[in-house]
């Protein structure tokens, strides 16, 4: 067999168990922290029982820890927000596993329905809210683990022309993931 290439690859590489790196027991990159978010989404089993609405304040349940994470749940009945906030030194992963929240930043507004993710960097400046008629539930993973969520004056949403708003010595990035 003629190749133009010197380097050929005889029989099955998946065959070769030292080339293949063993699965991790914990999250470490962005990828492993929105994989986690997707599978405890479709793990119904998990969180639909723990869930809570509570029209005087926003329903939250620490779901899981792990080395230097945490996942958590949190209900939202219509009119609930979080305020203006960011995460201090976290980044972040928020799922919407029902209904539909709305959030809003310095670059405006973005609906979010059910499956949407929105992954995001320390400092990164925003608020939540459910706008709609019917309650919501979202899932949010933290990391490291949410230590601090300094609530910041609505004045700071403001149009800044694209560039990112910094909290905490942190230039803010945002990242849309998206799902099926």
């Amino acid at each position: 067999m003629n190749s133009d290439s010197d380097l050929q690859i005889a029989g099955d590489i998946l065959e070769v168990p030292h080339l293949l790196q063993a699965p991790r027991e914990h999250p470490a990159t962005v990828a492993d922290f929105v994989g986690l978010a997707r599978s405890i989404a479709a793990d119904r089993s998990e969180w639909e029982h723990l869930v809570r609405y509570d029209a005087t304040t926003r329903w939250y349940h620490r779901l899981r820890t792990g080395p230097g994470y945490e996942v958590w749940l949190l209900s939202w009945v219509p009119g609930q927000g979080s305020g203006l906030h960011d995460h201090g030194r976290s980044s972040g992963v928020l799922t919407v596993l029902e209904g539909a929240l709305t959030e809003r930043t310095e670059r405006g507004t973005r609906a979010l329905a059910a499956g949407a993710q929105r992954v995001f960097a320390p400092g990164y400046v925003h608020e939540v809210v459910n706008d709609a008629l019917e309650p919501a539930i979202s899932l949010h993973v933290y990391y490291p683990g949410l230590t601090e969520m300094p609530m910041l004056p609505q004045s700071q949403l403001r149009s800044t022309g694209g560039t990112p708003m910094t909290c905490a010595g942190h230039e803010a990035r945002e990242i849309d993931v998206v799902t099926a």
